[in-house]
């Protein structure tokens, strides 16, 4: 089954945690110094928020899926709108290890398709080249516009 993923980067991580805590009567289930993580039911959705710096708003969006299977079927559906997309296999971000498939909408909207694997201990590395136009938590590495 599939969850929708939202990332907003935000500047007060406590005031949000807070904010969000309230309209989802439900406490995050992940929380570190610097993110935060609701996985909902109703409505189902994975909600992350992080301080870590960037521009506040809308960092991206998502589709978590919960098997490798659905996660090669998202893919051919992101290939099949022509746009390029990039891998990304046991990719440490969020506090997760996780496969991932990356694009941008063409409104300049990053993408990420991904099965979380495991939690890790740290944020992770988000030192990745980036596909263009984009501003990830974890970029995306960057695309070859060539490949079929």
């Amino acid at each position: 089954m599939k969850r929708l993923h939202i990332h907003l980067a935000v500047d007060d991580l406590a005031k949000n945690i807070d904010f969000y805590s309230a309209l989802f009567q439900s406490a995050p289930s992940v929380r570190e110094a610097d993110y935060a993580k609701w996985l909902l039911d109703d409505p189902r959705v994975n909600f992350a928020i992080s301080s870590r710096g960037r521009q506040p708003g809308l960092d991206h969006l998502g589709i978590q899926v919960e098997s490798g299977e659905e996660l090669e079927a998202v893919e051919q559906n992101l290939a099949a709108a022509e746009l390029p997309v990039a891998a990304q296999k046991q990719a440490n971000c969020c506090y997760a290890q996780s496969d991932k498939y990356w694009t941008v909408d063409p409104q300049g909207i990053a993408w990420e398709a991904f099965h979380s694997l495991q939690t890790i201990p740290s944020f992770g590395d988000d030192q990745v080249l980036q596909l263009e136009p984009a501003s990830s938590c974890c970029k995306p590495p960057a695309v070859d516009n060539a490949a079929p």
